[in-house]
């Protein structure tokens, strides 16, 4: 019994690897198109002459 114990622990671990690398390596693309949008406005922003 003790034998299956060690034998269970790198399989535990290869599978608690597995769903976190296919976690990690997730696609997260919904905050980049309003985030590029701000950074576009930002630099109109500091490309006008500022009226003195």
């Amino acid at each position: 019994m003790a034998a299956l114990a060690w034998l269970l622990i790198p399989l535990l671990a290869a599978v608690g690897a597995a769903i976190w690398g296919s976690w990690a390596g997730r696609h997260r693309t919904t905050g980049d198109v309003s985030e590029l949008a701000g950074y576009a406005r930002f630099r109109e922003a500091m490309e006008k002459e500022h009226s003195a």
